[in-house]
């Protein structure tokens, strides 16, 4: 269900609480290639769904969880069976309201550009993830006193069972001690704040080692162990989302949001954009804009 939709940019129109709608989708349509600032959470209750990004279809089935970080473009596809479209609890959360919350923000970048917790995949995870969301449902649902409250408490512990998943300490650096475990995560959610912070600015390998208190070739390893990419493919990354969110004002030229995102040349960034986003920064202004 797209309310407002200009171009291909969907504004969210939330209804019972700010910054989160939640409806359970039985429609037998598909919906074309859009992107909003919204997360997105899908979980069938019963029969498929279909989520295409980067003209990629991921297919998944009941009790799956999918998740769509904001300002991704992607579009849906409802299942084939004529006889039983199905039902897909679906939530549009404005990440904002917890991405002041320690972590959060180094917890969206492992989510791009997708992540699905599958129940077969990830049984556990999947099982606390779906209490979650049935708990958000039921009191979405059935408003009761303390509902905003109880419901952005979920939310966060939903996010926050990702993240522990995500940044397990002896998966990340095993073969030391438990608080040296813990000790490297803080310093590495660390640096990846500050990452993001000063994407757009001049930052080097060595600067960001000596913030966490390594030599350039350990912090390098250790690095790569923690986020799954090399430093300079994360500053890339968040360079490059930069860059997205200037592509999108009509006023910002492509030269300019190459300069502003910490480019050191319009052919780099030309470069950089299309292996990243499989469109050239023109096509993709144009694309967000809705053009043809």
């Amino acid at each position: 269900m797209i309310e407002i939709l200009n171009g291909i940019h969907e504004t969210v129109a939330y209804d019972s609480f700010p910054g989160i709608k939640l409806y359970h989708n039985i429609e037998a349509e598909d919906y074309p290639l859009h992107w909003h600032p919204a997360v997105e959470i899908i979980m069938p209750v019963e029969n498929t769904y279909t989520v295409v990004i980067d003209e990629t279809p991921h297919t998944f089935g009941e009790g799956d969880i999918f998740i769509i970080p904001p300002g991704t473009l992607h579009h849906l596809i409802a299942p084939p069976s004529v006889e039983n479209n199905g039902e897909r609890l679906i939530i549009l959360l404005n990440f904002g309201l917890v991405c002041n919350v320690k972590g959060m923000d180094s917890l969206i970048h492992t989510l791009h550009p997708y992540a699905l917790i599958s129940r077969k995949e990830y049984p556990e995870l999947n099982e606390r993830l779906r209490g979650c969301l049935n708990e958000i449902s039921r009191e979405y649902d059935n408003i009761m006193p303390f509902t905003e409250a109880f419901i952005y408490s979920k939310m966060i512990r939903f996010f926050a069972e990702i993240g522990r998943a995500n940044f397990n300490a002896s998966e990340k650096f095993p073969g030391i001690t438990s608080s040296k475990q813990h000790e490297y995560i803080e310093k590495f959610m660390n640096v990846c704040n500050y990452i993001t912070d000063h994407c757009t600015e001049n930052i080097n390998i060595d600067d960001l080692a000596d913030l966490a208190g390594f030599s350039k070739f350990h912090f390098s390893r250790l690095f790569k162990q923690f986020s799954g990419v090399s430093c300079y493919e994360y500053l890339t990354q968040k360079r490059i989302a930069h860059a997205e969110t200037l592509l999108i004002q009509p006023d910002v030229s492509i030269t300019e949001a190459a300069m502003c995102s910490g480019f050191g040349s319009l052919s780099t960034f030309n470069r950089i954009f299309k292996a990243s986003k499989h469109c050239t920064p023109s096509e993709y202004k144009n694309l967000k804009r809705g053009k043809n």
